[in-house]
């Protein structure tokens, strides 16, 4: 006797729930399993519309959007692209963080894979549990840095979901070889390990050597199960971060968005702002509020792009300088890492922001603080009175951590501040005219270095693919755009954005000798037979 094929229904890949034929249903023996209407995928997206209505916040919103994803991938991705805008903050940035802190309260079913430091000298075993065997892209976080939400141990394992699911929402990259992977390595956060709900080990986190030795494991393992797979790394411990991403970008594919994905994208806004401004980077004077792995990140990519522009390195070092919460980065200070010390300059001591501001005289303030109201009205005013168009980009998150609001950024600037931040602020009125805030967020760049590495296959990548995505990423927004103040390009077309910065990034590739594939005739045409569609096969 003919069973149904119950795992169509059960494959998040392969369901279509109400939208299989009537003559799919009797091929797999599924009359019966189903109620009778035959819809399309355009009628199951009203639906998920109409349950998303009714959910009561925005958690519940993406604790029904990840069910979704767990039962049909494809209905999941086809709403999420169907309208970017309102859907990847319901995925992502800022929803996430809320989920995050309840993730032990909220976990439904697993999703990816969960390693951890007792699995030591077998993670190359666990790893091929997986069953997906050509896996393209894992992104792990160990939970040590979350959003500016500290240690947080297993509660990080959304993080790595999330960033691969915008992948696919944001760039089209196909998500059946994607793997999510959180690295337990124990938690410093009592209260959490206190939680009976706590889904992680109850344990304090790894020495520092012995967490090499599991993360030289771990790269060792993807490489050999699933050779070519590149690494993302995401939100690790600031120094963690910086030096296994030094540490492996020689002998692997790996990349670390907090980093040079971050990096990336604050890029992108300078360069759009000055489009405005004018004059060229290399003849600016930088300022950031904040000194750890985001900050120098960022400060390096700047100063490696001035070089590009024929700036002398050491110049360029000299234009950037940090403050953290112990004040301004100097050299007579003794507690800087290594990537501290190239901006600790031969000046006195300062505590207070504003001074610091009216004594360097920057261009551009970057905050990644995550200390919320760091940019007070002395601050922005300072700016303002040093620059025609102050360029000041808040970019900690979650929101209540922003170094200030685009409001006040213009309201205190009297409307001449080009404003970006890390989380998404609406439109403000000021002076009569309307200004739109950009979203630095690294949406509008791994996504594309990811489609571009999927295409293209390079065997390394370095911050010069990031350097370049962001020039391509500026060169989305339109003249008048810009005029409008808007420093990023529209999220409503962030796929069809993504796909134009990921085959420039693609034609880089080629013309520098660094792609793993045979260059096709025609790049663009060659990369749509390659990127994913949510439709119903």
């Amino acid at each position: 006797m003919t069973r149904p094929d119950y795992r169509l229904l059960a494959s998040a890949t392969q369901n279509k729930d109400t939208a299989f034929s009537q003559q799919e249903r009797a091929d797999a023996h599924l009359e019966g399993l189903l109620p009778p209407a035959v819809d399309s995928l355009a009628t199951q997206m009203q639906r998920v519309l109409e349950h998303l209505d009714n959910k009561p916040d925005d958690i519940e919103k993406y604790i029904y959007l990840q069910e979704l994803a767990d039962r049909n991938e494809t209905l999941f991705y086809a709403t999420l692209m169907s309208d970017p805008v309102t859907f990847i903050p319901l995925v992502y940035d800022p929803t996430i963080a809320d989920a995050c802190r309840k993730y032990g309260h909220i976990y439904r079913r697993p999703k990816g894979m969960y390693l951890t430091r007792q699995m030591k000298s077998r993670l190359k075993e666990v790893l091929r549990n997986w069953p997906q065997k050509e896996v393209r892209f894992i992104c792990v976080t160990s939970g040590g840095r979350i959003l500016g939400l500290g240690d947080i141990g297993a509660n990080g394992a959304p993080i790595p979901v999330g960033k691969l699911q915008l992948y696919t929402a944001c760039a089209a990259v196909p998500p059946q070889g994607l793997l999510p992977v959180h690295l337990d390595i124990g938690t410093g956060n009592e209260q959490l390990r206190d939680d009976p709900l706590y889904t992680g080990l109850r344990e304090a986190k790894l020495d520092q050597q012995a967490l090499d030795e599991l993360l030289d494991e771990f790269v060792a393992a993807v490489n050999d199960v699933f050779p070519g797979c590149c690494i993302h790394f995401e939100d690790w411990q600031g120094d963690d971060a910086i030096r296994y991403l030094q540490r492996y970008q020689q002998q692997a594919l790996v990349y670390n968005d907090d980093i040079q994905g971050t990096a990336s994208v604050v890029l992108a806004g300078l360069l759009t702002a000055l489009e405005t401004t004018g004059g060229r980077l290399a003849e600016q004077r930088v300022l950031f509020a904040g000194a750890g792995s985001a900050g120098t990140g960022i400060a390096n990519m700047l100063v490696d792009a001035m070089v590009q522009e024929g700036a002398d390195r050491k110049q360029a070092q000299q234009a950037i300088t940090l403050f953290d919460k112990q004040g301004l980065i100097t050299a007579e200070r003794d507690d800087l890492n290594t990537s501290q010390k190239a901006y600790a300059h031969d000046m006195p001591a300062e505590s207070d922001l504003q001074k610091v501001v009216e004594r360097v005289k920057p261009t551009m303030l970057i905050g990644v603080s995550t200390q919320g109201g760091l940019f007070s009205e002395g601050v922005v005013k300072a700016m303002s009175k040093l620059n025609d168009r102050p360029i000041i980009f808040a970019l900690s998150n979650p929101t209540e951590n922003a170094e200030c609001t685009a409001k006040q950024a213009y309201e205190w600037s009297d409307g001449k501040a080009l404003f970006a931040a890390g989380v998404q602020f609406g439109e403000e009125k000021i002076n009569g005219e309307t200004r739109y805030p950009g979203q630095a967020n690294n949406f509008y760049i791994f996504p594309a270095v990811s489609l571009a590495i999927y295409a293209a296959r390079p065997a390394r990548v370095d911050d010069k693919l990031f350097i370049e995505a962001a020039r391509l990423c500026a060169q989305q927004v339109s003249k008048a755009e810009r005029e409008k103040g808007k420093l990023y390009p529209s999220q409503a077309d962030i796929v069809k954005t993504e796909i134009a910065i990921a085959s420039g990034l693609i034609r880089y590739l080629f013309k520098h000798g660094l792609a793993g594939v045979e260059e096709p005739q025609e790049i663009d045409d060659w990369l749509q037979t390659l990127i994913y569609r949510p439709d119903y096969a």
